[in-house]
């Protein structure tokens, strides 16, 4: 049977990534053509926490190559029409899986409505909301440091499937068609190993002609950041380096970036 939607999990030393992948399974309506990959990214988890389900495949990598070499690595051996790239430490709404590999059109990338996750708990945080659209905008971290960033943007729109104009990042879709004409990979020359992949998905998406979406029908819930992360600050081998990744992005992007906003502000 053809493979629908894989699943790439870049892993760290992340204690949730048996429950996202667990949560995966359990609200999937795709049954046998749904695969998960985690690609453990230097590191062997523990035994006992190991999934085996057919619908699941683990990746070694022998030495530790960050986040952006991690997806590399899973999207290709990826079988599915669709890929998503996925946080190992997610909650997903049943039927995720049909409800985005059904209206993700050729030129797309999705993400769907965002909530905040206690991954302590294992539950959703209500009490935080949830978040639907978000404006990329350049934002001064510090004096003489600016990044992309997403943010909170409330258009006056009530599709169920709209456009947007930026990602959190730690779950989309897209069709694997897409990623190997216009994106290929992530690349690690100049990013570094772990951040503003999204950026650079988004910004490849855009110049090819297409879109970044919405999906407000399902919805998936990301662990929130009051609670430590792991992947995305590296490992001694491969430090994040963030503040080089956030330049480097804007070097490339920024001026892109101001030709292709101008429309934002009219929304």
């Amino acid at each position: 049977m053809s493979v629908k939607l894989s699943v790439v999990i870049p892993s760290y030393k992340d204690p949730y990534l048996f429950k996202t992948i667990r949560s995966l399974l359990d609200n999937s309506e795709l049954g046998d053509k749904l695969e998960v990959i985690a690609v453990w990214d230097g590191y062997y988890p523990s035994e006992e926490l190991i999934i085996q389900d057919p619908r699941v495949r683990y990746v070694h990598l022998g030495q530790n190559r960050g986040m952006r070499g991690a997806i590399n690595a899973g999207v290709a051996v990826s079988r599915g029409e669709f890929f998503m790239r996925l946080d190992e430490h997610c909650m997903f709404g049943k039927g995720y899986d049909r409800i985005l590999t059904e209206s993700c059109l050729p030129n797309q990338i999705m993400t769907a409505r965002r909530y905040f996750l206690d991954p302590v708990k294992w539950e959703v945080m209500e009490d935080k909301g949830f978040v639907d659209y978000e404006k990329l905008v350049i934002q001064n971290v510090s004096p003489g440091v600016r990044k992309f960033t997403g943010k909170p943007w409330s258009p006056k729109r009530t599709e169920m499937v709209d456009e947007t104009t930026a990602m959190q990042g730690s779950m989309w879709i897209m069709p694997r068609k897409w990623w190997d004409e216009h994106i290929k990979e992530l690349q690690t020359e100049g990013y570094g190993p772990s951040y503003q992949d999204s950026v650079e998905v988004c910004m490849k998406t855009w110049q090819a002609g297409g879109k970044l979406m919405v999906n407000k029908n399902t919805w998936f819930a990301h662990k929130h950041r009051d609670f430590s992360r792991t992947h995305q600050e590296g490992s001694p081998e491969n430090p994040s380096n963030r503040e080089k990744s956030w330049a480097y992005s804007l070097e490339v992007w920024e001026p892109y970036y101001n030709e292709i906003s101008k429309a934002w502000t009219q929304q």
